[in-house]
This record gives C-alpha cells, structure tokens and sequence, in this order.
C-alpha cells in the first residue's frame, strides 16, 4: 500500500487538534504485530506530542481526530467519555430496511479474538440508524453511535439484519458487480473481485467543543471506493 501525504489528509487544524480525513487500511494506532506504518506514527513526524483522541477500525475511513497537546487531550477525551462528541457514520448494507432514528440498545463485550459480540452482561452501547437511500438490494444507511464500544455500528447492523457490505466477520456479504449487470463477463481465468475491498463504512462527521468552548464540526467527503459503490448503487435501482 503507498502512503499518502499526511498534510493531504488533513481536513481540520487548529492549535489545539488536527482532524483527518482517515483512508482505509491503514490502522489508527500500532497494530499487535509488526510495525505496519499507522496514522499516528505519521501524524509524529509532524507534531511530537500529539495523540489520537479516538479510534477507527483499519477498514474504516473518515474522520479521526488528534489532540496536539496533553491539555487539548484531556478535554476531548473527557467529551468522548461523557457522550458529548457527536458522531455519524455512512454504512452501505445488505437489505432495504426503513429505519427513522431507530435506537439499537444492545449491549456488546469483546470477545478474544479481536472479535466482539452482543452479550446480555456485556457493556451498554446504544446507536441510532436513518435510512439515506435505498437501491434494489442494499440501502446508505447513518448510524450515530451514543457509545464507542468496539465494532457496535458493525453489531448493531448485524442486528438489525441488515450487515454492513464485505463485513464478512459480523454476516455482511462481499458485493459483486456481476450481481447487477447481466453481461459482466470475465477474462478467461480471471476470478471476480469484489467491488470494494473492505467492510463499507465511512466515518462521515465529527462534532465536538474546542479549548474555548467552540462548537467544531468536520465533515470527512467520501473515499473513492465507498463515493463509486454508492454511485453504482444508485444507477442500478
């Protein structure tokens, strides 16, 4: 994978924080094994005390915010602990379900394997899902997260039984485009790929109180393989 430009992922920067437009597989933070490169290590060779205030999943894009200073972290981890930090995703699903801010109250734990689950005794977690748009199979779906336990958006989803695109681990499907077109046709030894290469959710906004008290709200624009699916979606009702 080429690593883009740290400052062409910059979305938002003050003083303060510094919110980025994450791609997708490239991890947040050090991964267990190996030294794969990640968005802090870059974001150190810019700003040395710099921290992540959140996390998102590898597969997942959008936006993600760092803290450049221990002051400025505190502050935002205390509103990601009280619930103050205002989150929405875009997730492209299985199914056309007709959700009008319909809160999933499902507690999770996680499981050790990297892997979590909806447990009666797990941790509360709380999202609530929109209907965007439907298409003739999948629907874009905005899912706002009240709690940030690990994978709920994915969980939740999987739920409501309408699992995330490529989310293979929580019951989502890969997409293939010959499933829309009557005469894709292959290269003779060729295997179809699927459309897009990872689970399809996209931290889409992120709005949370600066130093001074003042609202900040970014908003991350669509990765090419995400902007493509939901353009092809779209054509092919």
């Amino acid at each position: 994978m080429k690593l883009p430009n740290f400052a062409d992922l910059v979305l938002f920067e003050t003083d303060d924080y510094l919110v980025v437009n994450k791609p997708p597989f490239l991890a947040t933070l050090d991964e267990r094994v190996g030294g794969a490169p990640n968005l802090l290590r870059m974001a150190r060779q810019h700003h040395d005390d710099i921290q992540a205030a959140h996390r998102l999943d590898r597969d997942t894009s959008g936006a993600l915010a760092f803290a450049k200073h221990p002051e400025a972290y505190r502050h935002l981890a205390m509103q990601f602990e009280s619930r103050e930090v205002k989150k929405q995703y875009h997730a492209v699903v299985w199914g056309t379900p007709q959700l009008e801010h319909q809160l999933v109250d499902r507690h999770i734990e996680t499981t050790t394997r990297g892997k979590a689950r909806l447990a009666y005794k797990g941790k509360e977690a709380e999202t609530y899902f929109t209907t965007v748009d439907a298409y003739a199979r999948h629907a874009l779906v905005l899912a706002e997260p009240v709690t940030g336990r690990m994978h709920q958006i994915r969980l939740h989803l999987q739920y409501l039984q309408a699992p995330i695109v490529g989310d293979g681990m929580y019951g989502g499907e890969d997409f293939f485009l010959s499933s829309l077109k009557k005469k894709f046709n292959l290269k003779e030894g060729e295997t179809e790929q699927p459309f897009i290469k990872r689970f399809a959710l996209h931290a889409l906004r992120l709005q949370f109180a600066g130093l001074g008290g003042e609202e900040i709200t970014v908003e991350a624009p669509y990765p090419k393989d995400f902007r493509v699916l939901v353009d092809v979606l779209a054509q092919n009702r």
